[in-house]
């Protein structure tokens, strides 16, 4: 155990000596935790809307005043054509256009129904769909609020039986998006700094030639992983604990779960991951390669973990290439403990996968690492 203890005696000197190092494990992190989620927000809001009123009447003003203090939309103008107000969206001007019909309220008072016309500029698939569906809820809410009584098709009678439905959130009372984010881009960050940082350290050795000194002396190749994984071990949990004083003093987010579990998941993850980070520079023979595996990798996971998009809404094979990287199962880990309050018992599954990731992923690590004496 002497040998183990002289390396990482070596790994943590070596570490903290480089001050560029220590700013990017430990400053860069923090800084892109407070300033990430505030960019990484998918709700639309101030959607640009083009109101185009054949009608002119007292309904149709009632309609324009509740889309615009609706909160959602942005009044661009108020056309006298379709063809006027589609300009405007072709010139990227605005992004949705109603057009209300002649006898609008005539219809409305008489018959019980009217038509509108609604067009979206869907070049931007996410702000169309949420603004289209922003727009069909104000539009119902007018509907529930006009003084037109809707009658059964004979057209006496009561008014038809309706069915009042009362939702709620669970676990993000608010629905607000930093719940949703912030424990992802804090996985993402971590990823990060543990994937690249290990992609870099053996292939170090080598082109500086320490390597060949380490690899005359009697140390065993899984005292020299180990050495290696240990440091940054106990780093990635200094930038995990930083991350998660980060998320409670500026966004108020506190695990509803147990720290312990958290912090054992995360502990297995960093195992995992660094094992991944080792295993990508036994492979590298310069740290311009071993950056561009580790760049290749990550991209994959941050795209395929399910942090921009549910990975039930993806491709059945990549829905299985998802579950076969521990991102996917740290994330899901993380945002169950953090908003749920999931326990130990729930995540058992999870344990598993992670504790497969790190056994599997650091045995190729050690096996791979060539040991010439």
């Amino acid at each position: 155990m002497k040998v183990l203890r002289f390396i990482l005696e070596k790994e943590f000197r070596q570490i903290f000596r480089d001050k560029t190092i220590l700013a990017m494990m430990f400053i860069v992190p923090t800084m892109q935790l407070i300033i990430l989620p505030l960019a990484a927000d998918f709700d639309v809001k101030e959607v640009k809307i083009v109101y185009v009123d054949n009608d002119h009447s007292t309904y149709t003003g009632k309609l324009l005043n509740r889309i615009a203090s609706s909160g959602y939309f942005q009044v661009a103008g108020t056309s006298h054509s379709y063809r006027e107000g589609l300009r405007l969206i072709e010139y990227g001007e605005a992004d949705l256009l109603l057009e209300v019909p002649h006898g609008f309220e005539r219809n409305l008072v008489r018959e019980g129904t009217q038509k509108v016309s609604l067009a979206v500029d869907a070049i931007n698939g996410t702000k169309a769909m949420i603004g289209g569906t922003y727009l069909l809820s104000v539009l119902n809410d007018f509907n529930r609020d006009l003084d037109v009584n809707v009658k059964l098709s004979g057209g006496d009678g009561p008014a038809a039986p309706a069915i009042g439905v009362t939702g709620s959130n669970w676990y993000n009372v608010r629905a607000e998006y930093k719940y949703y984010m912030v424990p992802g881009i804090l996985v993402l960050l971590l990823t990060m700094i543990g994937g690249f940082i290990t992609a870099l350290n053996i292939v170090k050795e080598k082109e500086i030639g320490t390597i060949e000194q380490i690899n005359v002396t009697p140390i065993q190749k899984w005292q020299f992983i180990l050495g290696k994984l240990i440091p940054f071990w106990v780093v990635g949990m200094i930038v995990f604990t930083i991350g998660l004083t980060v998320m409670y003093l500026v966004y108020r987010i506190f695990p509803e779960g147990s720290l312990p579990v958290l912090y054992l998941f995360a502990g297995i993850y960093l195992v995992a991951l660094l094992g991944m980070g080792l295993l990508i520079s036994t492979f590298a023979d310069t740290q311009l390669q071993a950056m561009f595996i580790a760049f290749f990798f990550m991209m994959v996971f941050m795209l395929m973990s399910g942090f921009f998009t549910s990975t039930d809404s993806m491709p059945r094979w990549a829905q299985v290439l998802s579950n076969l990287t521990p991102v996917t199962h740290f994330i899901r880990v993380v945002r169950q403990i953090v908003l749920k309050g999931s326990g130990l018992a729930s995540l058992k599954h999870e344990l598993l996968y992670l504790g497969l990731f790190a056994v599997a992923l650091n045995g190729l690590a050690i096996f791979n690492y060539r040991k010439t004496s």
